[in-house]
């Protein structure tokens, strides 16, 4: 290791008093910084049950955007910003400079780590670059809020070898392989609230989650006169569950309101209103199925929003066996081996990661086409991920839809049977509705880029109950998707250094910022808080600064732990 490098990977106690630090004052990139520059404050004093760590690198996150864009307003943040600003940063690798008196033994000064961001304690959320000074600092004090929170210590050891930048980009790609190991409920939630609204005039059962072994804790009742309503009823007051009666479903308010509440809303023959006006009665992970007998005959508007942040889920199908519609739910979240998948929005950072994701995966697709509206980052997708596609058997596909002519030529041949998976990066109702028609039966729309709660798209519930199809989202991931990728980074299995777009100093984090809003770069672009200035940089323009380091990218274009060594080794102070 050369000289300066081996020295910074000791996590030596800083010399400097002071900590050079992005704070966010407020809602607006004009709020980010004084006069469009970092700020120097004290070196944070840390207790004895504290660590101090340095940051050694931090990926920028769209994430981080919507916090600039709605400052306090941002439901992740509940303090007065102008105050007590916020220091973003989640995507960090950091290392331990100092111990607490009381927690030396289990730490040690260059000790690194990476971090589950969504840190609870006693359920209340202070997530790592929201509340809790992020990695757009060099350095912060952890304390027992991620030491010792809801669910365990939310720091994850990295191996001494392993690259800062890989590491760091841990987090977003533990977002990615997160939406392929979703779980959904394939019956009633036990101990849950489910509402069954009918008419019930025709042949309708239910086995599943509905018994003495696990069954609703409540059930509401609206409409239901038949015979299984009657069932309904009988099988509640054999298993002591109450039974609330609803005689209109506008008048559900007060104590008995179910906004947000209900796990399971079981509708038979319903019309497109009705699915409408009950969905915001769902709760996290809520499911809705719809027992339709005829087709509907308007789209519906669904809130796509909760679908992504709350994983609502719509089930449908053509027949009065409740259990059978169940059973239908998502029992595939994987890519299907040998299928046809689409990317909406692949040539941004996250959708690189995806797609990449999927054909390094040993079930890989067939087909994978990538769509986007920058031919120029269709471009770099497809010189980076083309060849390899291709060399695995995978047929390989880049279209822009604002080519219309193209893109319709394209398509053409995917008109009749569809995609088996449609992977959605496009924040953007109108282009989710829109790709919704292409899902082949069985197929599964992920809808994995953020759109606001409150988002309508209008989705055809005809797809549900003809098709089988359906709508998922995804957000964020948990302490085990981070283990499970930085498993696969450390054992070589994925490279998350492919992801590197662009390298700068923390001064030149406000401009990352702004790259990001404007889409400047293919990848992520990532920050090394403790080097010298060092602007934005591509790191396909890195020869022309910083030729030793350009020497030692992959192909002259991937970045590489023997590239961060030598950047490091530059870039360091003397």
């Amino acid at each position: 290791m050369t000289p300066k490098y081996t020295q910074y990977r000791k996590g030596a106690m800083p010399e400097k008093t002071e900590n050079v630090l992005w704070p966010l004052y407020g809602a607006g990139l004009e709020n980010l910084g004084k006069e469009d520059q970092p700020i120097s404050v004290a070196m944070p004093e840390f207790g004895p049950d504290e660590l101090l760590v340095r940051h050694d690198a931090c990926g920028l996150c769209f994430s981080d955007i919507k916090v600039i864009r709605q400052g306090e307003a941002h439901p992740r943040i509940y303090r007065n910003m102008q105050e007590d600003p916020v220091v973003l940063g989640h995507e960090v690798s950091l290392t331990v400079v100092g111990v607490g008196e009381n927690l030396r033994g289990q730490y040690s000064p260059g000790d690194r780590f990476i971090l589950q961001a969504d840190i609870f304690v006693n359920g209340v959320g202070y997530a790592y670059g929201y509340e809790i000074q992020g990695g757009l600092s060099q350095y912060t004090v952890i304390d027992q809020r991620v030491l010792n929170g809801d669910h365990g210590n939310y720091l994850i050891p990295i191996r001494p070898e392993t690259g800062y930048a890989e590491s760091a980009l841990v987090e977003p790609w533990a977002c990615v392989i997160a939406a392929y190991y979703l779980q959904y409920r394939n019956q009633l939630k036990d101990r849950g609230i489910a509402w069954f609204i009918g008419p019930d005039e025709g042949e309708y059962s239910l086995t599943n989650g509905f018994d003495q072994e696990s069954h609703p804790a409540k059930i509401y009742l609206t409409n239901m006169t038949g015979s299984f309503g009657s069932w309904l009823r009988k099988q509640a007051d054999m298993l002591g569950i109450p039974v609330v009666e609803v005689a209109e479903i506008v008048a559900v308010e007060g104590e008995a309101s179910l906004e947000n509440q209900v796990d399971d809303i079981v509708l038979l023959s319903p019309t497109v209103e009705l699915v409408e006006t009950v969905s915001p009665y769902l709760a996290y992970h809520g499911v809705l199925a719809i027992s339709a007998c005829q087709a509907f005959t308007r789209k519906a508007k669904i809130d796509i929003g909760r679908v992504h942040y709350n994983r609502w889920l719509y089930l449908g199908g053509q027949t009065g066996d409740l259990d059978q519609i169940y059973a239908q739910a998502p029992q595939r979240t994987e890519l299907k081996k040998g299928g046809r998948s689409l990317f909406v929005g692949a040539g941004g950072p996250m959708g690189r990661m995806h797609v990449q994701h999927a054909i390094e995966s040993k079930d890989h697709p067939g087909l994978i086409v990538c769509s986007d509206a920058s031919d120029l980052r269709l471009k770099d997708l497809d010189e980076t991920f083309a060849e390899e596609a291709r060399a695995k058997g995978i047929e390989w596909l880049c279209v822009n839809p604002m080519n219309k002519e193209d893109y319709e030529k394209v398509m053409q041949p995917f008109q009749a049977e569809g995609f088996d998976d449609i992977i959605m990066l496009v924040p953007i109702s109108a282009v989710i509705a829109d790709s919704a028609p292409w899902l082949a039966k069985d197929g599964v729309m992920n809808i994995f880029a953020g759109v606001a709660r409150g988002t309508t798209a209008e989705l055809d519930l005809n797809t549900l109950t003809n098709r089988n199809a359906r709508v998922i989202g995804h957000s964020a991931s948990q302490i085990e998707d981070m283990l499970t990728m930085l498993n696969k980074v450390e054992e070589g299995e994925l490279s998350t250094n492919r992801s590197v777009a662009a390298v700068g100093s923390l001064a030149a984090a406000k401009d990352g910022m702004k790259a990001l809003i404007d889409a400047v770069y293919p990848g992520k672009v990532v920050i090394f808080p403790n080097i010298k200035p060092l602007p934005l940089t591509s790191v396909l323009d890195l020869g022309e600064i910083l030729p030793e380091v350009a020497a030692k990218l992959k192909d002259g274009r991937i970045w590489t732990k023997e590239a961060e060594e030598a950047f490091l080794e530059a870039m360091l102070e003397d």
